[in-house]
């Protein structure tokens, strides 16, 4: 069992709390708004979840996922967060969330950004390539026929072991794409991000598993 903090509950840390309470793990979920915010998310969750401030959330994460717009990174709480392993699902989408001048002026490449800020942390790149509907329609028992792989990357090999630990514990399978600077290769706009949705459907549609094989063809797309 694992403590696994959430910087951000929003659609995608909504969803990944829901997988991990499932697992047997213990979440505490935090957002900008305030702890009494998530009231109803805790309930709905159970014994295992509860909420508090983003701050209090880091400190008491065993694994930290951090799920937020990207334009608010420097809201993440760096202290309490060093030494720690630290998921990044972010998706940088301008239009959507807001520009951030350091990406747009070159300085910081999107998918390094977070890594950047926690300067004393493990960042691992994941969960950035599926739809939140999809997550728990998506994850499946260890060793079934169908079930789906999700691409990390991160620069420690042992934050990336601790991480497939848990996403194997959520019931998916992991593709190790290499360091972090790889993640550009699962980015906005590449075809694993295509990797989980029926092209007839796209997000209105059942999410399409897509195991180890599938995702590194994908992957290797972009070179």
């Amino acid at each position: 069992m694992t403590t696994i903090g959430f910087i951000g509950s929003g659609r995608i840390g909504s969803a990944l709390a829901q997988l991990a309470v499932g697992a047997g793990h213990d979440v505490v979920l935090s957002n900008d708004d305030g702890p009494a915010s998530l009231r109803d998310l805790v309930t709905r969750l159970g014994s295992r979840a509860r909420a508090a401030t983003p701050a209090e959330a880091a400190a008491a994460g065993d694994v930290v996922v951090v799920t937020i717009p990207v334009r608010a990174y420097r809201q993440v709480p760096a202290e309490p967060l060093r030494g720690k392993v630290v998921i990044d699902t972010l998706n940088y989408d301008p239009a959507r969330q807001g520009s951030v001048p350091e990406i747009e002026n070159g300085d910081t490449p999107p998918h390094l950004l977070l890594q950047a800020h926690l300067k004393d942390s493990f960042v691992v790149k994941a969960f950035s390539t599926v739809f939140f509907k999809h997550l728990p329609e998506l994850a499946r028992p260890a060793g079934a026929p169908d079930r789906s792989a999700v691409p990390i990357a991160g620069d420690d090999a042992a934050a990336k072991t601790v991480v497939a630990s848990m996403i194997d514990s959520l019931g998916y399978d992991t593709y190790d794409v290499g360091p972090l600077a790889e993640s550009r290769r699962f980015a906005p706009g590449t075809p694993a991000q295509l990797a989980y949705l029926d092209p007839d459907g796209m997000f209105t549609a059942p999410g399409r598993p897509a195991g180890v094989a599938e995702l590194a063809a994908l992957l290797d797309e972009v070179k």
